[in-house]
């Protein structure tokens, strides 16, 4: 078959064009076989709104690489006065600054007329970036001032992947800000795309760069809300961005910051960071180092991902700076730390721990239950549980009194370790680890009732608890009152969290860490650590104190081994108080109301469907999914392209109605006036390909959920026979 004639690449070019909002019909800001001093024409010429060209687009075949016409686009780029070139064949768009890159690289869009103008203006007002001073004001310690002037000759020699390891609290978002001025100020930059982990986090970073960068707006992008164009700095989460980055241009922000941000999504959502071009800089705490002894010795599957595909997604084998816990500690920026360690004895059982059919209160469980206990004791008389399994499927109430009881003890008495010094913890606010909601609901009633005598009243809380799920509703109100309640107020003196204090809870008043959660993961416990190292201004802190009531720390290697030089102190082992011989082993059997089965239908006052709460879940549900594997593969023609963000909007707007998308579905609206069925055969490779993709788009988008299917935990197997 002959490959299409070049006219045909036009036609996908100026589709491209309006797609990235260009207007192609008013005569000045695209203009066509544009005449050029030395008698040639240039195929496009992208100018401002006052006509000024701003940038020259080359075309050609499809079957023509568009790297064959460097040469030409520059000429015609030089000829009119213009730093960027776009060579593009309805295939593929590279973009080109010329006089700053040796060679062009690929983009996923045109860049906006809007983008174009505001590059161009900085552009014309750009400075030197190695003569620009860091404000250190903002961030002055000699490791930050270290940090941002080797990010800053990385930029000015030509790289645009960086990534920065900086221990839990030595202020990556302080340097993070003093380097965006400095890249403003030197014109490097425009506007800024800031992504966190989570609204709460967002809040925090606008907080900070409201404070740190009065002069450059910054505001939170919630789900569902537009952008802001007047604003410089935009920050969000991954989730927010996914439903509606492609509504713009791949030149609207040139500076994307990732600060702690899931550790899956260099993977899962590196579309998303993939799409905006520019320069592209990651913040992490943890340490991330490609070396094959390394990543050999890491057990937790995803660690290793999240250190292969950050290193992969920013190109590198090591970070472009390094600046670590050790560091930090020995130089006086970072507190040093004690760690408390008591096993109960069925969390130390190597191996697991038996549990009779006699231990169990079978009266108190329900029919599903019997038969499911039933089932793993078969013919057996005693099964053995895997300690790590606690929390998750089984509760020991007595275990979980044997640390509270524990805390309080230590905390009034003290401890003489092996070398007969007796130590003592600082008597202030606390942080615990917990497994689940009912685990965290559960240790925060052991708590407030074990220092009850110190409340000035019984309905006071002592211990509160924080709970997070997945995704931008993670943060409810009630969640983020009672972390706003623990870092201003006297009481509650201990907070109970699950997912929600392990990563970016900035509180330097925190003198106790509570392990009360088993993990494997080395990221997740280095996250959970470093939320006691933060020096305080208001109490006398010294050092915190880990109490590991799990054996985390032996298991992550925090031991009597750490040297001494390096500010660490740890107390000796423990063995905890015995529990009672026959433990009562209850069962925490998750079960909830299907969120599929509930709804009503509400109508407005013309009868129209007003959607709920529940249907706007589920469309974010889906679009999410949808979103996910749309990005997956980055092969898909610009045709391909729009019609599968057109399957991803129906999706979205009969969320409540759809199971899965079917090849009947493009005889409807919105396809059926662009050829229907037989269109999306021809565009994915007849019946048999269209049937294949959509097959892998419904079991990504609409995955079968087998009935009492729970969630796997990552951090914990289940029990064994």
């Amino acid at each position: 078959m002959a490959h299409p004639p070049e006219a045909f690449s036009r036609v996908v070019i100026d589709a491209q064009l309006r797609d990235a909002k260009w207007n192609l019909t008013d005569g000045r800001s695209v203009r066509y076989e544009y005449g050029l001093p030395d008698g040639t024409k240039a195929d496009y010429v992208l100018s401002d709104r006052h006509g000024r060209a701003l940038a020259v687009v080359e075309a050609k075949r499809m079957a023509i690489d568009p790297l064959a016409a460097q040469r030409q686009a520059k000429n015609y780029a030089t000829q009119l006065n213009v730093p960027l070139v776009f060579l593009a064949n309805g295939r593929e768009i590279w973009a080109w600054d010329f006089q700053n890159e040796a060679h062009p690289h690929p983009v996923k869009t045109f860049f906006a007329q809007a983008d174009l103008e505001r590059r161009a203006a900085a552009r014309a007002a750009r400075k030197d970036l190695m003569t620009v001073e860091t404000d250190g004001r903002i961030a002055g310690r000699p490791y930050q001032l270290e940090c941002i002037d080797t990010l800053c000759r990385e930029i000015t020699a030509g790289r645009h992947k960086l990534l920065v390891e900086m221990a839990t609290g030595t202020g990556k978002t302080r340097t993070a800000a003093a380097l965006i001025k400095r890249l403003f100020e030197a014109g490097r930059v425009t506007r800024v795309l800031f992504l966190v982990d989570r609204i709460t986090l967002a809040n925090q970073t606008e907080e900070a760069l409201i404070d740190n960068l009065p002069d450059l707006p910054a505001y939170v992008l919630r789900a569902g809300r537009r952008f802001q164009d007047e604003k410089r700095i935009t920050i969000t989460t991954l989730q927010s961005m996914v439903k509606q980055y492609a509504d713009y241009s791949s030149g609207y922000f040139d500076l994307v910051i990732s600060d702690e941000c899931h550790r899956s999504i260099y993977g899962k959502w590196s579309g998303v960071l993939k799409h905006f071009d520019g320069i592209q800089i990651g913040l992490t705490a943890t340490p991330c180092v490609a070396a094959p002894e390394i990543l050999a010795n890491i057990e937790d599957d995803e660690d290793k991902a999240f250190i292969r595909d950050t290193l992969r997604f920013f190109e590198l084998e090591r970070p472009t700076y390094r600046y670590t816990l050790k560091q930090g500690i020995t130089e006086g920026f970072l507190k040093p730390y004690r760690i408390y360690k008591a096993l109960t004895v069925k969390t130390a059982a190597e191996g697991g721990f038996p549990v009779r059919r006699d231990e169990l209160d079978w009266s108190a469980m329900d029919a599903q239950t019997q038969e499911e206990m039933n089932e793993l004791f078969g013919d057996d008389d005693t099964i053995t549980v895997d300690p790590n399994a606690l929390e998750r499927r089984f509760t020991i109430p007595e275990r979980n009194r044997a640390m509270v009881r524990e805390f309080r003890d230590v905390l009034a008495n003290g401890y003489t370790g092996k070398d007969g010094v007796r130590r003592f913890a600082d008597d202030g606010k606390t942080i615990v680890f917990a497994v689940t909601k009912r685990h965290a609901a559960t240790l925060a009633q052991m708590f407030d009732a074990a220092f009850a005598e110190r409340k000035p009243s019984p309905e006071i809380r002592y211990a509160d608890y924080v709970v997070s799920g997945i995704g931008d509703d993670d943060d409810s109100a009630d969640a983020k009152t009672r972390i706003e309640r623990f870092k201003k107020e006297p009481l509650p003196r201990i907070l109970v969290s699950v997912n929600m204090l392990d990563t970016g809870f900035d509180y330097p008043e925190v003198v106790n860490l509570v392990m009360a959660r088993f993990t494997r993961s080395a990221i997740l416990y280095q996250q959970m650590r470093g939320r006691g190292t933060r020096p305080s201004q208001i109490v006398r802190k010294p050092a915190f104190t880990i109490f590991d009531f799990v054996g985390v720390t032996d298991y992550h290697g925090d031991s009597e081994d750490i040297p001494a030089d390096g500010g660490f102190v740890v107390t000796a082992e423990k063995s905890t108080q015995q529990p009672k011989p026959r433990t009562l082993l209850m069962l925490d059997v998750h079960d909830h109301i299907d969120p599929a089965t509930r709804g009503w239908v509400t109508l407005d006052e013309d009868g129209n469907e007003v959607r709920s709460a529940e249907a706007d879940a589920r469309a974010d549900e889906l679009g999410t999914a949808f979103e996910a594997w749309l990005l997956a593969r980055d092969d898909w023609t610009p045709d391909q392209t729009r019609i599968l963000r057109m399957v991803g909007e129906v999706i979205r707007a009969n969320a409540t109605d759809l199971e899965s998308f079917e090849t009947y579905h493009f005889s409807n609206d919105p396809f059926r006036g662009m050829g229907g069925r037989r269109m999306a055969e021809a565009l994915f490779g007849g019946a048999d390909g269209l049937a294949t993709l959509l097959a892998d788009l419904n079991a990504a988008v609409f995955p079968p959920m087998p009935p009492h299917a729970t969630a796997p935990e990552p951090d914990r197997p289940s029990p064994s026979h």
